[in-house]
């Protein structure tokens, strides 16, 4: 029986549960501290019915925070500082939430403030200590090599040394490589890289008759001998893995897949979980919600003005590439005259930027209110319709025009292998200020390969920043 790779919330179930428990002694140690119930005639924080329900909050905050923003993907690798870091933002996302549920809810003057702020310390130094610690007896059960599968690897002598460097030096994995098998060459008693030979291809299935062996991988044999002997394998009660295609020169994203009657190995720049697409739609939602509200207080405000210094439409679409090539229509308010695609190419020897984008200071085409709408980004506010009908989202690349895509060479289109945003990598690292398009690519496809809901927000906090202070713009 093999027992599959869990998710990242369940495998660490143990982190999970014993941060909830943290949590809650964090929130047992400050009520105790500022009210003091260890004394006899004290209240227990779990008699007093406006705590205990802080209590219970606290706990569901934790889950989703756990759910939704993988918090314990590679805990185990990291240090302890790195831990600390991750420690302090886990427990800030939780008592952020807390405080802004408190507010919404109009509770916040039902508690005591020194008790809420010094559960969100303690918080801090209980979990740390915690996860270091567990993390630390988890490492020692790894390394003695406790309850891990016992592996061998089968493969070819030309092979055998690059196989097992690849596969046996991951001290955290959850098999330990016992042996090898050399079906071209007859290498008993040998050991490579410490890992003992101990069979040839005519004696391999004797061996795992008489020894313990839990897992086989097969790599170096056809298609076809590689089933064959799995087949064999797997009737005396082995589990088999056929490598089908070494990954070392794919992208780090990838991950098995079945297609009709296929299975087959996906790898892409990045690969998002469905709960992490979920969170990015449901954010994109509501921001387009409020962004439309915001859209329509500028309408007000600015369509008089553009009406009156160039008569015209007050909105500019455009069509525009989306995902991986689609097209969808854009929208802005017009900060420009009407005629200003057709000038265009008129102005292509002042163009600003090295590459397949268009930018120019004091751009003739640019109405006068429209230096302003384009300073802080009021011109953009259009585009939150893009966002709730899903063509665009808040975050993510700008999209190119027609014309620009059409001289994208194939480096280039892995900029659109996220849908569109209003903001992204770019406006935050400069905006106007960067000139060179191979390098609006480069932080794009960072962007794209490194993309997390966290990230997400983190840019949409710095491009409130970037706006309000019209940095880089033009």
């Amino acid at each position: 029986m093999y027992r599959s790779e869990k998710k990242s919330w369940i495998k660490h179930l143990d982190f999970t549960l014993l941060d909830i428990i943290m949590q809650q002694l964090a929130l047992v140690l400050a009520y105790s501290w500022r009210f003091n119930a260890w004394d006899i005639d004290g209240v227990w924080l779990y008699s007093s019915s406006l705590y205990k329900r802080v209590a219970l909050i606290v706990i569901l905050i934790d889950v989703c925070v756990v759910f939704f923003t993988d918090s314990y993907s590679g805990i185990l690798r990291r240090n302890k500082f790195g831990e600390l870091r991750s420690t302090i933002i886990h427990c800030s996302v939780i008592f952020g939430i807390l405080m802004v549920f408190l507010a919404a809810t109009k509770q916040t003057f039902l508690y005591s403030r020194k008790t809420l702020f010094m559960y969100f310390i303690l918080a801090i130094i209980l979990e740390y200590i915690e996860r270091v610690y567990l993390k630390r007896y988890i490492r020692w059960r790894k390394l003695k090599d406790i309850d891990k599968a016992q592996m061998i690897v089968v493969t070819e002598s030309a092979k055998v040394k690059k196989c097992i460097d690849d596969i046996a030096t991951d001290k955290y994995a959850d098999f330990k490589v016992t042996g090898a098998v050399v079906v071209d060459r007859d290498l008993i008693g040998e050991s490579i890289d410490g890992v003992p030979v101990v069979a040839t291809a005519d004696t391999f299935l004797d061996y795992v008759r008489k020894n313990v062996v839990d897992e086989v991988l097969i790599d170096g044999n056809t298609i076809a001998s590689s089933e064959a002997l799995a087949s064999e394998l797997v009737e005396l009660g082995v589990t088999v893995h056929i490598a089908l295609v070494h990954t070392g020169q794919m992208m780090p994203s990838k991950k098995i897949d079945s297609y009709g009657e296929y299975v087959v190995l996906t790898t892409s720049m990045h690969i998002a979980s469905t709960r992490q697409l979920f969170f990015k739609r449901f954010m994109d939602i509501v921001g387009s919600i409020v962004g439309l509200i915001l859209t329509g207080i500028a309408f007000i405000i600015f369509a008089p003005i553009i009406k009156h210094q160039s008569p015209g439409p007050v909105f500019y679409s455009q069509i525009r590439i989306g995902r991986n090539g689609r097209r969808f229509k854009f929208y802005k308010f017009r900060s420009m005259y009407p005629d200003a695609d057709k000038r265009l190419s008129e102005l292509m020897d002042k163009n600003e930027m090295q590459g397949l984008m268009f930018k120019m200071d004091d751009d003739p085409r640019i109405i006068p209110i429209g230096r302003f709408m384009r300073k802080y980004s009021i011109d953009e506010l259009p585009q939150f319709f893009n966002v709730l009908k899903g063509d665009m989202s808040l975050v993510g690349t700008r999209p190119p025009t027609e014309n620009e895509f059409e001289k994208y060479k194939y480096h280039h289109k892995a900029r659109l292998a996220f849908r569109p945003g209003l903001t992204g990598m770019w406006q935050v690292s400069g905006r106007s200020d960067i000139t060179d398009f191979e390098e609006i690519v480069r932080l794009d496809t960072q962007y794209i390969s490194n993309w997390t809901p966290l990230l997400d927000i983190k840019i949409l906090f710095k491009t409130i920043g970037v706006v309000l202070s019209g940095k880089g713009s033009k």
